[in-house]
C-alpha cells in the first residue's frame, strides 16, 4: 500500500499529528474539517450554517489540491454538537453537492475541538 499526504494552504493545518488528506490509489481521505478560516484561524460566526460552510470550503480546498471536485465525493460524515441544527446545516449541505448524492452518515457528538458546531470528513473516488 503506497500512500501520499495531500495538503492545500488554503485550508486550515492540521491541529495535531494527522494529515488533511491521504491518497491511496484512487481513494482521498479528507480528515474532519472544523469550520476554521484559514486566513484567520478563527470560526466565521456561532452560526451552524456559517460553519457548515466554511467547513466544506476547506473540504472543496483540500479536493482542489488533489485534482478533485465536490463531484468526486462519494461519502461524508457530519459531526453535529447539536442534532437540533440539523436541518440548518443541511440546508447549506445541500448546496454543495448534486445527484447522485454522497452517502452520508450524521451524528450528535458530545464535543467537537475548539467548540465548532459542526465537524465534516469526506471520502473522495478519481
Amino acid at each position: 500500500m503506497m500512500k501520499q499526504a495531500i495538503f492545500s494552504a488554503s485550508a486550515p493545518a492540521a491541529i495535531g499529528p494527522y494529515s488533511q488528506a491521504i491518497t491511496v490509489g484512487d481513494t482521498v481521505y479528507i480528515s474532519g474539517q472544523l469550520p476554521i478560516d484559514p486566513a484567520t484561524g478563527s470560526f466565521p460566526s456561532d452560526d451552524v450554517r456559517d460553519q457548515t460552510r466554511m467547513s466544506l470550503e476547506n473540504i472543496r480546498a483540500i479536493l482542489v489540491a488533489a485534482g478533485l471536485t465536490m463531484a468526486n465525493v462519494v461519502k461524508t460524515t457530519v459531526l453535529l454538537d447539536d442534532i437540533g441544527d440539523f436541518g440548518a446545516m443541511n440546508e447549506v449541505y445541500g448546496a454543495y453537492f448534486a445527484e447522485p448524492y454522497p452517502a452520508r452518515a450524521a451524528f450528535e457528538v458530545a464535543k467537537l475541538p475548539k467548540g465548532a458546531k459542526v465537524e465534516i470528513e469526506v471520502i473522495a473516488v478519481r
